[in-house]
């Protein structure tokens, strides 16, 4: 079970609202770890160890283990086994489907594997979500404004005089509260937080595409941030991959650091 408050409470202690992206492919990590009996395991170890002190969050990205088949799905459940219990643990596998489908795949990452949180695809209606929202303590992280350039294919076409990204959001509300819903916001569109903020004002979201997609911190937090700070800025690449050597933990760590420092400085300032 992972409250809100919990969350809150990280992300004071911390001064950080860091969320750190594994995301581990096996032709990028650093070539002594194939050395390991799991290298991809022995990969997100030594990130975990080297950023916690760095980050609130980490979103485990199911498709870079559910590639590697049988054994992926082993090191996928020993990281999520391996998080700090003080972290937030995501799913990142953007699930969604009808009936009993959901029922399998909730009971998969949250009573399996032990996420704190998963992604979810909505476009195929409320019901196809709704069963994630059946387990008290674990969160949905619905996407609503994605950061890749295919968004404007759907989320941003117009639903009467609103954008079907908006009205994702309102009728996805109506499956939680705060206390167990956020959404996913790139942080490529800074300006739409502002639209998103009207709908979700005490949500938190989550939000990628800052670093190596190039969203700006600084332009997130001014447009995106509420009284809780309400968001979760994920890093991934800039992190896990600042080195291909036997420092790559180091040199994680570093990057860590440097967003921890930036996020410190803007929450003294919110």
């Amino acid at each position: 079970m992972f409250q809100r408050s919990k969350l809150i409470s990280q992300i004071q202690q911390k001064q950080s609202f860091l969320c750190v992206g594994l995301d581990p492919d096996i032709t990028k990590i650093p070539k002594h770890l194939l050395a390991e009996p799991d290298p991809i395991f022995a990969f997100n170890k030594a990130i975990i160890d080297a950023t916690e002190p760095y980050c609130v969050s980490y979103k485990v990205n199911s498709a870079f283990f559910e590639a590697s088949g049988a054994k992926g799905w082993e090191s996928m459940q020993k990281t999520f086994d391996y998080i700090p219990n003080h972290c937030f643990a995501i799913a990142d596998a953007k699930r969604g489907d009808i009936g009993n489908t959901s029922d399998q795949y909730a009971k998969a990452f949250f009573d399996t594997l032990g996420a704190d949180a998963i992604t979810l695809a909505p476009y195929m209606g409320n019901d196809s979500i709704q069963p994630f929202f059946a387990y008290p303590g674990k969160w949905g992280i619905v996407l609503a404004l994605t950061s890749n350039m295919g968004s404007a294919d759907y989320e941003q076409q117009m639903v009467g005089k609103q954008f079907l990204y908006e009205r994702v959001i309102q009728n996805t509300c109506s499956l939680g509260s705060d206390q167990n819903l956020m959404f996913v916001v790139g942080a490529t569109k800074p300006k739409e937080f502002e639209i998103i903020r009207q709908h979700a004002p005490n949500h938190f979201l989550l939000v990628p595409g800052v670093g190596a997609q190039g969203g700006s911190l600084e332009e997130v937090v001014k447009y995106g941030k509420n009284k809780d700070i309400g968001l979760l800025i994920n890093a991934s690449r800039s992190i896990i991959y600042a080195s291909s050597a036997t420092d790559f933990a180091e040199a994680a760590a570093k990057e860590a650091q440097i967003l921890q420092q930036q996020m410190a400085a803007l929450l003294a300032t919110a």
